[in-house]
């Protein structure tokens, strides 16, 4: 299992407008080849910050499958306005402790 991690800064104003495009974004991920899961958790102390995680059976499935995905393209209609600055993501592995 790897896990996609995202801190997304949205624009002033746009958090409402962005929530429920994501919303509808979310139908778009979940249905994707590899797709376990995702969150969207709403930042406490920064105003317009969210981290959005997604389980991803592979890193491939995320990085190609879905990211090279005709589907990713609406995905990037839908949300990418939002951002400012473009988020980073990064990818972890789970640790044996």
């Amino acid at each position: 299992m790897i896990l996609e991690a995202a801190v997304l800064q949205v624009k002033p104003g746009l958090a409402g407008e962005f929530e429920e495009s994501f919303r509808k974004a979310s139908s778009i991920i979940s249905s994707m080849k590899g797709y376990i899961s995702h969150e969207l958790q709403k930042c406490l102390e920064q105003e317009n910050q969210y981290l959005l995680l997604v389980r991803w059976e592979t890193l491939e499935d995320h990085t190609a499958g879905f990211r090279g995905s005709e589907a990713y393209q609406e995905w990037k209609k839908l949300l990418h306005h939002f951002y400012d600055p473009f988020p980073t993501v990064e990818h972890y592995t789970p640790v044996e402790i």
